[in-house]
């Protein structure tokens, strides 16, 4: 190796540790002559048999006398996160998956060398214990040790205080700590969990399967956004990181599978803020036969069996508000919506000057041949976007959106400028996408033409043409809807979560120089 390529090396181990602070370089110290010693620092073959949590719920309400008598012989292992010494004996507080308990460590009971050794345990120091249970004098419920093993020493310490705007960044760049220290976080990702298997049940129920759709993608559709793009070298092919399982989950409906869903990661090359992350997850299912109206109903009583089971209740509280999904939710059509914010009749908006008028002065106004390029739909939306989004406090079935602004949805019956689709909107912040499919194979390769040329006139968020998609539909789709439900959202209202961030385990950063 030449010393040009050396430089490219980070520093060598004895260089690192020299680098740190003298916090660290004690604890690698005291690592060091624990290893003298013969103690195996990083010890595994130690099983637990017990959780905090469990042990805490089952012998809630003991008293010192009964649980003596019980004789409760119980293992644990978790992360030291306080220590009491009092001479010859100790007290810690040990974490582990489910939460605390106190651990009661004194020389009599382990022996002079363990105990003496446990007081050059730190705190995050990973433990194995083995003792009884017992009930303390302050009543708490407390495990009288008599055998401690050090399974993991922790070199790095753990912060007092891992919270707060200043922290915020450093919490998100650095989960696994913030996960250590702060419970409530702990307590969103559990209910993530929750939520998701909650979910897959709930589909199992009504009837729906599971499946699964590529990820990387020759082309990427079924959305309007803009896609990361990768080189397959084996292949020698350019391929898209999926923006949405659109086109294949309905490729599967055409294939006689009628009712699918899928829990899938999707990727759009966009900016982040408290609402978007490049990478989240949602949820899309497709019903043969079924009907956007039919959708609603189902999506309501979707979304009302996840509060009662992962939250005990309807009403809700989220972005400082009181939000309540039981019930039958509000059904707004897009223009009837404008027209109430702006105080208009509804056939007002079928003018376009008057259209172009109200963009030219919204908070973000479109203007000039900007505007030219817009459709009347488009128009609306912005309208709509700007102006009508943020009062939708209350769960909001907003429906009959513009067909310019929807490619890949069935027009409606009696006015074919117009499809049946429905978005769903909590304080103001969209949760889902529905309609009625497209199943018309020629409309759907001219919508898919029209979409070509938005994306040749310099439209980066335009569908490409899917020849594919277009011969699956020459087969035959029988009438369908489908709907994308955002998990990452859902998740922001079931926890009362205000950023998108705080729901993703690892949400996207710009790197750290």
């Amino acid at each position: 190796m030449n010393e040009e390529t050396k430089s490219l090396l980070p520093p060598s181990n004895e260089e690192y540790i020299a680098s740190q602070n003298a916090i660290i370089q004690t604890r690698i110290e005291k690592m060091n002559a624990f290893k003298s010693e013969g103690v195996e620092v990083y010890a595994t073959g130690y099983q637990p048999n017990a959780h905090a949590a469990d042990l805490k719920r089952e012998y809630e309400g003991e008293t010192h006398e009964s649980l003596e008598e019980k004789n409760v012989e119980v293992k644990l292992g978790g992360r030291i996160m306080a220590v009491r010494n009092m001479g010859k004996c100790s007290f810690c507080v040990l974490k582990d998956g489910t939460g605390t308990i106190q651990v009661f460590v004194a020389r009599d009971n382990i022996g002079v060398e363990d105990y003496t050794r446990f007081k050059k345990f730190d705190i995050g120091d990973i433990i194995y214990v083995e003792g009884s249970l017992f009930i303390t004098k302050t009543g708490e419920l407390t495990v009288r040790c008599t055998t401690l093993k050090l399974l993991t020493k922790s070199l790095r310490p753990l912060p007092e205080k891992f919270h707060g705007l200043t922290d915020t960044e450093a919490r998100y760049r650095q989960r696994y700590v913030d996960l250590i220290v702060n419970d409530d976080v702990r307590e969103v990702f559990y209910k993530r969990s929750l939520i998701c298997q909650k979910l897959r049940n709930f589909m199992a129920d009504n009837g729906f399967m599971e499946v699964e759709t590529p990820v990387l993608q020759i082309q990427a559709g079924g959305a309007a956004a803009r896609p990361f793009k990768t080189h397959h070298n084996a292949l020698d092919t350019d391929m898209y990181m999926r923006i949405a399982p659109e086109l294949h989950l309905k490729r599967l409906v055409v294939g006689g599978f009628e009712r699918v869903f899928e829990l899938n990661r999707c990727f759009r090359n966009e900016g982040c803020d408290r609402r978007h992350n490049p990478e989240f997850t949602t949820m899309e299912f497709y019903m043969a036969y079924g009907t956007y109206t039919i959708l609603m109903e189902l999506v309501e009583k979707m979304v009302q069996t996840l509060a009662m089971e992962v939250c005990k209740t309807t009403t809700l509280h989220w972005n400082g508000k009181d939000i309540e999904v039981g019930g039958t939710w509000r059904r707004l059509r897009i223009r009837e919506g404008v027209a109430q914010v702006l105080g208009v009749d509804e056939a007002k908006l079928a003018d376009r000057s008057f259209l172009e008028d109200v963009v030219a002065h919204l908070p973000e106004p479109i203007r000039g041949e900007e505007l030219a390029k817009k459709s009347d739909g488009h128009l609306l939306m912005e309208i709509f976007e700007q102006r009508v989004e943020e009062t939708l406090v209350q769960p909001t079935f907003v429906y009959e959106y513009p067909a310019s602004v929807s490619p890949l949805s069935r027009r409606n019956d009696v006015d074919k400028d117009f499809v049946d689709r429905f978005e769903i909107f909590v304080c103001g912040i969209e949760l889902g996408n529905a309609f009625n499919e497209l199943n018309d194979p020629l409309d759907q390769r001219q919508r898919f033409l029209d979409q070509v040329k938005k994306k040749l006139e310099g439209d980066e968020e335009a569908n490409p043409m899917d020849d594919d998609f277009v011969q699956a539909l020459e087969y035959g789709l029988p009438p369908t809807a489908g709907c994308g439900i955002g998990i990452d959202r859902l998740v922001m209202l079931l926890t009362d979560s205000d950023s998108i961030r705080d729901v993703i385990l690892f949400p996207t950063l710009r790197p750290q120089e």
